[in-house]
């Protein structure tokens, strides 16, 4: 299983990340007359809709690579979401954390891997399965 590490709620209270926005960059041919500063961006107004249910958790593990969360990547979770099918998902499966697209089936719940080298989870009726957040965005280093 893909497991998870919390690094740190978001709250209020943080200041503000925030840095000087370009107009737009050219992944072309640069143009100088774009590369004006508009004004700042805080990352936050644009990453997190609800600061007290939002967390940033790193991700360990390959199974999501095929849905570009990648091992050392940070998701970011929001708590007040509702899980629909298609969501990525942190979950807990019998106390075992793991980050994996959510799928709602006629026949149960379905923890699918984003990589075809690991299996689906079907998820037995049985089982202690809670959704503990949905991943919004994912912070991936280039």
């Amino acid at each position: 299983m893909l497991s998870v590490v919390p690094l740190a709620p978001v709250s209020e209270s943080m200041s503000a990340l925030a840095l000087l926005a370009l107009t737009g960059v050219s992944a072309g041919f640069p143009s100088p007359a774009e590369a004006y500063f508009d004004r700042p961006v805080d990352l936050n107004e644009h990453l997190i809709k609800d600061a007290t249910s939002t967390f940033i958790v790193r991700v360990a593990g390959d199974s999501m690579e095929g849905g570009g969360i990648s091992d050392g990547d940070e998701v970011i979770v929001d708590r007040s979401l509702t899980p629909r099918s298609g969501n990525v998902v942190v979950a807990v499966l019998d106390g075992e954390l793991t980050i994996k697209r959510l799928h709602l089936t006629g026949s149960g719940v379905v923890l699918r891997a984003d990589n075809p080298a690991y299996p689906h989870i079907h998820v037995p009726e049985l089982s202690d399965l809670t959704i503990w957040g949905v991943v919004t965005r994912c912070l991936h280093r280039v």
